[in-house]
């Protein structure tokens, strides 16, 4: 229930849509040399894509996606469109607009239409390129993009952009975790990268957190950035307050580009967050994006073996 990336971006070929794509679960964890699980998804769980549509920092629209195992190891999932006062929550209720759709586990993208929508869900070559090692390094980078061989699961959504309800959204997603007490919060984000500013427990408050209540954080945003990139007091705060709160920006009338305006699956977005961190001291880790990316839908490349 790990998540790794969202995406928000015009189709390419039919303005009038859009695709949102949520990455979770990692083939390889950067604590551990080990694979992960292979089984793409946790079953029970709810995969999450929250749509503010008023600037209030509140889920107008949630597109809740839960997965199901069978006897045989295959996943199917279904999708559910959960609208008003109810998308700011969680619970297994709203409008099925698929049932057991069927989870790609190999090369093969198996991909489900449903009326306007269209879905995939399974095993992808992960598209986040970064000197993983180089950052370790004292930001020393030398290229070594670390993500070229991994691979991630990807939730994939072609929506017509009549379903937003409006042509500036903010979009999050986040994973909730069945548990013996009810729902929990496994994981939740926006823009890439963000929770490295925050330590230890705040870090766990900010996972299990919601957008609307992010100002608590904009003090240890600060702090880093005070710390990391040079910053006065004052400027770092600034640069905190458009941080935060963790939302993806979309307009849906404007092409789309990180950090203003969504996010594509060729965004440089590691660049983006160097140049910030630092204060403009570092502004690239000579890594590119990926050359597996597909022009058709899912746009992700097919997973490396």
């Amino acid at each position: 229930m790990d998540m790794t990336d969202l995406y928000a971006f015009p189709k390419p070929d039919d303005l009038a849509k859009s695709i949102i794509a949520l990455n979770v679960h990692p083939s390889f964890s950067l604590q551990s040399p080990e694979p992960t699980t292979k089984e793409p998804f946790a079953p029970g769980a709810l995969y999450e894509l929250k749509i503010d549509t008023n600037g209030d920092f509140v889920a107008d629209i949630c597109y809740s996606i839960q997965f199901a195992s069978s006897e045989n190891g295959k996943q199917t999932a279904t999708v559910r469109r959960i609208h008003g006062a109810r998308a700011d929550g969680v619970g297994e209720d709203g409008e099925v607009i698929v049932r057991q759709a069927p989870v790609s586990a190999g090369q093969e993208a198996l991909v489900t239409q449903a009326s306007d929508y269209r879905f995939f869900f399974g095993w992808r070559s992960d598209p986040f390129f970064f000197d993983v090692k180089g950052n370790f390094n004292r930001m020393q980078f030398t290229g070594d993009d670390f993500f070229k061989d991994k691979n991630v699961c990807s939730i994939v959504i072609e929506l017509g952009n009549s379903a937003f309800e409006g042509n500036q959204v903010g979009i999050w997603a986040r994973t909730v975790d069945k548990t013996e007490e009810g729902w929990v919060q496994a994981d939740r984000g926006g823009r890439p990268m963000q929770a490295v500013f925050l330590p230890g427990d705040e870090r766990e408050a900010y996972l299990s957190g919601k957008p609307v209540d992010d100002d608590r954080f904009i003090g240890a945003f600060a702090h880093e950035l005070e710390h990391t990139g040079g910053y006065t007091p004052a400027s770092a705060k600034d640069v905190a307050r458009k941080l935060l709160p963790d939302i993806l920006p979309y307009d849906l009338s404007a092409p789309a580009c990180f950090p203003h305006n969504g996010r594509k699956l060729t965004d440089d977005v590691a660049d983006v967050f160097l140049s910030v961190l630092t204060n403009g001291k570092v502004t690239g880790d000579k890594v590119g994006p990926h050359g597996d990316l597909l022009d058709e839908f899912p746009y992700l490349g097919p997973p490396h073996e």
